[in-house]
């Protein structure tokens, strides 16, 4: 299989895993409906409790790493790229699922478990990190902050800017969904938008 057949098919297998609604299977509710209106694993742990939410934190990671997976079996040798395909797919999928009208969530998650798979000393330098940070700050939040932080830092040292660049392009797309809430809560405001 050439290069550019496996990234196809590795983008329409990752963009379809990617698409599958964890959230709403799990927790038989559309999270789209209530909290921050996001369907990920925050918005369930905060509508329905950390129990409830923890099929879905697992659920898309899951996502991510299967559809990097894919790409890394998929990818001729010497061709790495290809899984960074798979997983920034599953990643869209999260975002704009085809299987729940395309309104989906910021794709953290999904970003994590790709990135377990393709760089996996890197991502366990950051967990360790976020293990650290969580411990001394009582927050979870800000561990998976310090932890997605280090991670380009980490692996800018064991891979090299080639594959970092990759993983920067992965981390633009969960910057764009969250510029789009920031928009979409600012115009839903009735104080904010009769400023503008």
């Amino acid at each position: 299989m050439s290069p550019i057949t496996a990234a196809a098919v590795a983008a329409i297998v990752g963009y379809l895993l990617g698409s599958i609604p964890v959230a709403a299977l799990v927790t038989r509710r559309d999270l789209r409906e209530v909290g921050d209106r996001n369907p990920g694993y925050w918005n369930a742990k905060e509508t329905l409790g950390r129990r409830a939410a923890l099929p879905v934190f697992a659920g898309d990671v899951l996502k991510g790493a299967a559809a990097a997976g894919v790409g890394v079996l998929l990818a001729p040798p010497g061709d790495w790229w290809v899984g960074y395909v798979a997983g920034f797919a599953a990643m869209v999928g999260h975002a704009w699922p085809v299987f729940a009208r395309f309104r989906g969530g910021r794709s953290v998650l999904t970003f994590a478990g790709a990135v377990c798979v393709l760089s996996p000393v890197a991502a366990a330098v950051s967990i360790g990190v976020l293990v650290v940070v969580m411990l001394a700050a009582r927050s979870f939040a800000w561990g998976a902050r310090a932890g997605v932080v280090a991670f380009p830092f980490v692996q800018i040292v064991v891979e090299g800017p080639y594959r970092t660049a990759a993983t920067g392009c992965l981390m633009t797309l969960i910057g764009v969904r969250f510029a789009q809430a920031a928009l979409l809560s600012r115009t839903s405001d009735p104080a904010t938008s009769a400023d503008a």
